[in-house]
């Protein structure tokens, strides 16, 4: 089910979310970015050279930067209906300069008990 990602009513992407870990509410997959995707790039691209896809050192500095650039930014998840979906945070790792355009993921902590229930009642329909 597709799950879209808006900043200020503005389309940042879109995923489905294939992957999932209830126990943690944790879910995950590949993003497509859209036309408001460079709104928010910069925010994301912190993230990617403070914490290399290689392993290398992390960047704790960069990492304070990110997450303080992230959370100011009042992104929102939705569902197909256009429900919003209560998170706790949305990332999205974007190594598309290190690693080619497929390089970008979407991972959010969803809060939303309702989201759970539903998924796991069918897992086409979000």
């Amino acid at each position: 089910m597709r799950h879209t990602v808006r900043l200020n009513g503005v389309i940042v992407g879109h995923s489905e979310l294939e992957e999932t870990d209830p126990d943690v509410r944790r879910a995950w997959g590949a993003f497509r970015p859209g036309l408001g995707y460079e709104l928010v790039q910069p925010v994301f691209r912190i993230y990617a050279q403070a914490v290399p896809m290689d392993g290398a050192t992390r960047d704790a500095k960069g990492l304070e930067r990110y997450y303080k650039a992230r959370d100011a930014m009042p992104l929102e998840l939705q569902d197909a209906q256009g429900r919003v979906i209560p998170t706790s945070a949305i990332h999205i790792a974007d190594y598309t300069v290190e690693a080619g355009p497929g390089a970008i993921s979407l991972d959010v902590l969803i809060t939303d008990d309702r989201y759970w229930v539903r998924r796991a009642a069918s897992p086409d329909v979000q």
